[in-house]
């Protein structure tokens, strides 16, 4: 696997270079510098759809359960630096977004449970907002090569998202149950209860209509946020388009993005993507080169503090564990040794015949009983 990401890498890195080469870097630079303040916009519209998601994972929880508001916005950074920035195929972060919300006082099942949760409303609501987007380009432009292929995505995708959601049924459950119990060669596997538990809570999460329901409106608002990126940014580069033409752009784009998460960061595919979907506008290909730099600018901007975020998390966790060891072993010292030692007595000599103790020695002054 470590291969694969490697050559995908290498193939995007590529892909991006020859692309840039051919559109004429001085150009793509030009474009980029006259994005302007529009760059800022970028970066204040991405932290804002970030922070948004981060209210659609809160909403998931049942409120009896319910993790604070600012705990889900700060952890939904931390997944989206990770996904980002780092070589996990757009999703490790969500498991280091679970496992550090398990260290905050929610249960570990329901953390996982959530974040499974979260993910199935984040591809749901995107497969939405990809449909809208077709539909609204067969509208403005008719059919066409991007339509066509967007559509044979589509096809591919729905099945793989129907996958998902009854991976995390009932059907599912026995699926993985059996798996474990085979590999287990017949012992009592600890992991059994534990993916019992996880499934309860994802059918208790799943059979909430009204929580999931509004988990899937925030997502689906947090989309058309992300599509004021691709409006502000062409605006200030003198490309001017309408809102639905930007929503046009950014819903296909995050499609291309998503379609290419074993890349690395989608190098290459977000690049060429939005040659491909600016140019049905007759936008040229140096300006969208630059809208995808002023994109990967806002990808730097937010997600290196949440990088640095997540180290001063994980230090935070590792010093609260070795607090409660040592709390530990401070408790099993007192229970074995008590609250301190008594002052010992005073030392004995033994007479003669060895039959009752003779006065008191004393130490200091060197006063010793022999025995007889």
């Amino acid at each position: 696997m470590k291969h694969l990401t490697t050559l995908a890498l290498i193939a995007g890195l590529c892909t991006v270079v020859g692309l840039f080469l051919s559109s004429g870097l001085d150009d793509v630079w030009t474009a980029v510098l006259s994005a302007g303040w529009g760059a800022l916009a970028v970066i204040v519209a991405r932290f804002a759809a970030v922070a948004w998601a981060g209210l659609g994972w809160f909403v998931v929880f049942p409120s009896r359960e319910r993790p604070s508001l600012s705990n889900c916005v700060t952890l939904r950074f931390v997944r989206e630096g990770i996904n980002t920035l780092l070589p996990v195929a757009q999703v490790g972060g969500d498991f280091v977004g679970a496992r550090l919300l398990a260290k905050r006082g929610v249960s570990g099942s329901l953390a996982g449970a959530s974040m499974f949760v979260d993910l199935m409303t984040q591809a749901l609501t995107q497969l939405l907002f990809t449909i809208a987007g077709l539909a609204i380009l067969v509208w403005l432009a008719g059919d066409g090569p991007v339509v066509r292929t967007v559509a044979g995505g589509l096809v591919v995708a729905v099945p793989a998202l129907g996958a998902f959601y009854l991976i995390q049924r009932r059907s599912g459950h026995r699926l993985i149950q059996a798996a474990l119990t085979r590999f287990a060669s017949g012992r009592e596997w600890r992991a059994l209860g534990a993916v019992d538990v996880l499934y309860a809570n994802l059918k208790r999460l799943y059979g909430n209509g009204a929580r999931f329901g509004n988990a899937v409106f925030v997502h689906q608002i947090g989309w058309v946020i992300g599509t004021f990126e691709v409006y502000v940014c062409l605006h200030f580069m003198g490309f001017p388009v309408s809102f639905l033409e930007a929503l046009v752009i950014e819903s296909l784009a995050q499609a291309v993005r998503g379609a290419a998460f074993a890349v690395p960061g989608a190098l290459g595919a977000q690049e060429g993507g939005l040659i491909a979907l600016c140019a049905i506008f007759n936008i040229p290909a140096e300006v969208a080169l630059a809208l995808s730099l002023v994109k990967r600018a806002a990808d730097l901007t937010i997600g290196l503090p949440s990088l640095f975020l997540w180290h001063r998390l994980e230090g935070r966790v590792q010093k609260d564990a070795e607090r409660e060891a040592e709390d530990g072993f401070d408790g099993i010292r007192e229970r074995i040794v008590g609250r301190g030692f008594e002052p010992a007595p005073a030392a004995y000599g033994y007479a003669a015949n060895g039959l009752g103790p003779s006065r008191p020695v004393d130490i200091e002054r060197g006063e010793f009983k022999k025995c007889a």
